[in-house]
């Protein structure tokens, strides 16, 4: 009855940890590059931002003169509230969660009918991995230079950026723990060496190379509002485990630790990482008049074999119900048979997974419909439909991939397994607007649109968000003949409402669900609020 609930549990938390993070990177992109990008929507294709020009069109570099060094600083804030809300009638196998347990005194359930709230962000450090930045806004940098030698059509540059980062942690109270307590996904491109190149007065080409590393870690609590598991705490009750005693001792024995539906099984922890991740930039861009350009730029997909480690960490009642089991007569036999839990406190190994970086293309128009006014449009399209499926490669055979296996043969070996996720690519329009106050100051505002890549099967609250439009003003201002300065304060906000039983990624109670669902059965709410301060400083050297 156990075993494969105890291993499904497992399973999902593992692989759930990696969703999660995969499905924050659709959010997380291009927002953390350039202040002028954002205060424009990153509606930024034929109107590319200085030497950021590497990452949203390398043709853009041909409108750098001489040498030039440039050097970013984005501030993050982000505000994550979920709410956990019993529905009429929750219960699990005929147990009410909102009843009081006669052990602790509490609801059954802790986490029915319960707020989470979060504003501390998370970096990936390469090599050590979940780095807890103190509460309150967090930096991220990012720098480059550009040559380009007097008389020459050719515009050399290379940059440092983040072009996705995201992350956070909570208290480790907090209900939304189960997914997780902390977690960041990052990429940083640490080289770009990238060249523009100006065909004629119209045309301009580019083409770059970037190395970047990317990193995924997760730190999450788990347990299993399984029906399984409602069953294993009504045979305790039967069994009157309250009492101390084992009345079918030695023949069975149920009572080496208290487990249930909404009691915690562990603590989980993955981390794994691409050291070197290649792909490759083109753009071109079109000027036939002095109050119109288009542009277009692409970026390659990147195959990646990520690898890194997985530890668990099970409670002690966890660990001492299976060691109960095993040490009487008919556990012991039925445990050899069926391949249960040994009950051991703990379990390691090197995981690693298949995960495609998927490619992208923008285009889009800048239109000077007013000597003071320009107006831009871009339209991107990103190729999540390449995560149709992880998966993840163990460095030994593992007892709950055989429950994997038998859950879902087409999915799962001893040592593999594959997970549909079933997202989707989209096309995001963006919006940008620039006022010429003077010579010398403009004024910016911009939105972007953004459709979620995420089945509605498949959202959760590691990965707080659906749609999401991003909303954004800025400035520029030219401090002298060499120097630019560009700034931008950007808002977004995201809400989801997931109603009980539909996203088997989250609140499913079906008793065949392989997925980590830690929410089974509650109605849950999701809020993503994050505000963005940037500022870019330019010069000439």
């Amino acid at each position: 009855m156990g075993k494969n609930s105890h291993k499904r549990q497992i399973l999902g938390a593992l692989i759930a940890a990696t969703i999660s993070c995969g499905a924050e990177a659709q959010l997380a992109q291009n927002l953390t590059i350039h202040p002028k990008a954002l205060a424009l929507g990153n509606a930024v294709t034929a109107d590319p931002p200085g030497i950021m020009a590497i990452h949203y069109n390398p043709a853009g570099l041909t409108k750098l003169d001489g040498r030039q060094l440039e050097v970013n600083l984005m501030s993050v804030y982000l505000d994550i509230d979920a709410d956990f809300i019993a529905p009429d009638g929750y219960e699990i196998f005929g147990i009410d969660g909102l009843e009081t347990d006669p052990l602790t005194g509490k609801q059954k359930d802790p986490v029915a009918n319960t707020h989470s709230h979060t504003n501390n962000v998370a970096l990936y450090v390469p090599g050590f991995g979940i780095l807890r930045t103190p509460p309150g806004p967090a930096l991220a940098p990012s720098a480059g230079i550009s040559i380009n030698p007097p008389g020459s059509k050719l515009t050399f540059a290379n940059a440092f950026y983040l072009p996705l980062a995201a992350g956070f942690y909570r208290d480790k109270d907090d209900p939304g723990r189960y997914q997780p307590q902390a977690t960041a996904l990052q990429r940083t491109t640490y080289l770009s060496p990238t060249v523009g190149y100006e065909i004629n007065d119209e045309w301009s080409v580019g083409a770059g190379i970037h190395l970047s590393h990317m990193g995924i870690a997760a730190d999450q609590y788990m347990r299993a509002p399984n029906l399984l598991l409602g069953v294993a705490e009504i045979l305790q009750d039967a069994f009157n485990c309250e009492s101390g005693d084992e009345p079918l001792q030695p023949w069975l024995a149920l009572c080496g630790g208290n487990v249930g539906p909404w009691d915690d099984i562990g603590a989980l922890s993955i981390n794994v990482q691409e050291t070197l991740s290649p792909t490759y930039a083109l753009g071109v861009m079109w000027e036939p008049t002095d109050w119109f350009s288009w542009g277009a730029s692409y970026t390659s997909e990147a195959e990646m074999n990520m690898k890194g480690t997985f530890e668990i960490q099970y409670t002690d009642d966890w660990s001492g119900f299976w060691q109960s089991v095993n040490g009487s007569v008919l556990g012991a036999i039925t445990s050899a048979i069926l391949s249960l839990p040994s009950g051991a406190p703990r379990e390691a190994g090197n995981v690693s997974m298949d995960l495609v970086y998927p490619q992208h293309f923008q285009t889009g128009i800048s239109v000077d419909v007013h000597p003071k006014l320009t107006l831009n449009a871009d339209i991107g399209w990103t190729d999540y439909e390449q995560w149709d499926a992880f998966v993840f490669r163990f460095d030994r055979n593992l007892e709950f991939l055989n429950a994997a296996r038998i859950l879902s043969p087409e999915n799962a070996t001893p040592n593999t397994l594959r997970l549909p996720l079933g997202f989707k690519s989209q096309w995001n329009w963006a919006f940008g607007a620039e006022f010429h106050a003077s010579s010398r100051l403009d004024l910016r505002a911009g939105v972007e649109i953004r459709d979620s890549v995420i089945p509605d099967d498949q959202r959760q609250v590691m990965a707080p968000f659906g749609g999401a439009n991003l909303y954004s003003i800025g400035m520029g201002y030219k401090w002298d003949k060499n120097t630019e300065i560009d700034m931008n304060l950007s808002y977004l906000h995201s809400i989801e409402t997931i109603p009980a039983d539909t996203s088997c990624n989250l609140n499913c109670d079906n008793i065949t669900n392989i997925i980590y669902n830690p929410y089974a059965g509650l109605d849950v709410k999701t809020s993503l609020r994050v505000v963005m301060a940037g500022l870019s400083f330019r010069t000439r050297f």
